[in-house]
């Protein structure tokens, strides 16, 4: 089965009906989308309030993608905001714990650093993710090249293989040590596909801390490159079970509009999802 969703539910205009307001968006989205990708959780762990809510706004089969806290990554270094390590590691298990209870955690997405470098250290880290989050569906996301160097490309991917990692998947421009090639293959009963635009001038000057999203991911995908990603896709869908895909190219909301030109070559139609919400003025004229 193969899926199509967005980097978060907030930021797309397309979606959303004239009179949605912003507790509405998830609801609006999912009546285009059966998944999403949670990306506040990487700033914040969200808590069981709002994972509730979310499950409950949502159809019974709607899936969401966990993004991991940004000091499970290793982002901030040894700056944490909690008393201990184990602290962080319990919050975050519990609030991914929640979306299971629902049946509505797709996976955890687990998106390590540009500085994060294929080296025994590194390695023995990842095994430790896994011991802190047990029983949940982690995908690993790399964005350092060292994972990919041609002499040791297959080991990571066995790595992944043997510890039941789903391994990421990324469209991205390639822009030296700290981007990853695209390599469609499966480790896991489940493959993700994200996709980041291919802007290789804002990937390498995203500009200040306030601004580098509206460079960054400043992209839309042409006819041809969104033929060659469903290409990658069916080629992903022939060796693993489920197929997840997220746009995530939304500096200028390209996203959206991308993902449903891509739902459209799949042949892919989408059921069971939650009712689109009339304009103010329709089924009146």
């Amino acid at each position: 089965m193969i899926s199509i969703g967005l980097t978060g539910w907030g930021d797309h205009p397309a979606l959303y009906s004239t009179v949605t307001t912003a507790r509405d968006k998830l609801f609006d989205y999912s009546g285009h989308f059966p998944i999403v990708e949670v990306d506040t959780s990487f700033y914040a762990i969200p808590n069981n309030q709002n994972v509730e809510k979310w499950c409950q706004d949502t159809p019974d089969n709607f899936q969401f993608i966990l993004k991991a806290y940004q000091g499970i990554t290793g982002h901030l270094r040894e700056d944490l905001p909690y008393e201990t390590r184990n602290d962080m590691f319990q919050v975050f298990l519990e609030c991914a714990n929640t979306f299971q209870r629902f049946g509505k955690l797709a996976m955890v997405l687990v998106q390590f650093p540009p500085w994060f470098d294929c080296t025994a250290k590194n390695v023995n880290y990842i095994r430790y993710v896994k011991q802190q989050l047990p029983h949940l569906p982690l995908a690993i996301e790399f964005r350092n090249q060292t994972w990919y160097a041609a002499e040791v490309r297959e080991k990571t991917l066995q790595f992944l293989q043997e510890h039941g990692f789903i391994h990421t998947v990324c469209d991205e421009p390639q822009a030296g040590i700290g981007s990853v090639p695209l390599v469609p293959i499966a480790t896991a009963n489940k493959a993700l596909l994200r996709i980041h635009g291919r802007n290789i001038h804002g990937w390498r000057n995203s500009g200040n801390a306030h601004n580098w999203r509206k460079v960054r991911f400043l992209y839309d995908y042409n006819e041809d490159e969104l033929q060659s990603l469903a290409a990658h896709i069916r080629q992903l869908q022939e060796q693993t079970k489920d197929v997840y895909v997220l746009f995530n190219n939304n500096s200028d909301y390209h996203a959206a509009p991308n993902a449903q030109r891509l739902k459209e070559i799949l042949g892919l139609h989408f059921d069971n999802l939650s009712p689109k919400q009339l304009n103010i003025f329709e089924g009146e004229l």
